[in-house]
């Protein structure tokens, strides 16, 4: 997977940097077809504010959130991505059982 990290009005840290890369890898364990992930991470006043984009097989993904916090925007950012990837893999996903041949017995002939 291949991780942008961009700031506006903020200098991307090498702990930022680090904690983004954390965070994406569980999204990457749920759904291994993750392709691009943009990461904005931006400061509106007092207002800490993360947003992703994440290209996969399928379908882009997008979330945002905003909190007090950089760490706990990080957070709760990752925490809604991850939502919306384990719904897309569900829908992926054929849920239908194949449909199994039992052998006849010697004994119903």
């Amino acid at each position: 997977m291949q991780l942008n990290l961009t700031g506006h009005h903020i200098e991307i840290t090498d702990s930022l940097r680090s904690y983004v890369d954390e965070k994406m890898e569980r999204i990457e364990r749920h759904f291994d077809k993750v392709t691009n992930t943009h990461v904005i991470l931006s400061v509106e006043s007092v207002r800490h504010k993360a947003e992703a984009t994440i290209n996969m097989r399928g379908n882009n993904i997008f979330a945002e959130s905003t909190e007090d916090n950089m760490y706990a925007a990080i957070d709760s950012l990752t925490d809604k991505l991850d939502r919306q990837v384990k719904k897309h893999k569900e829908k992926i996903t054929d849920h239908h059982q194949k449909e199994t041949i039992q052998p006849m017995d010697m004994d119903e002939e």
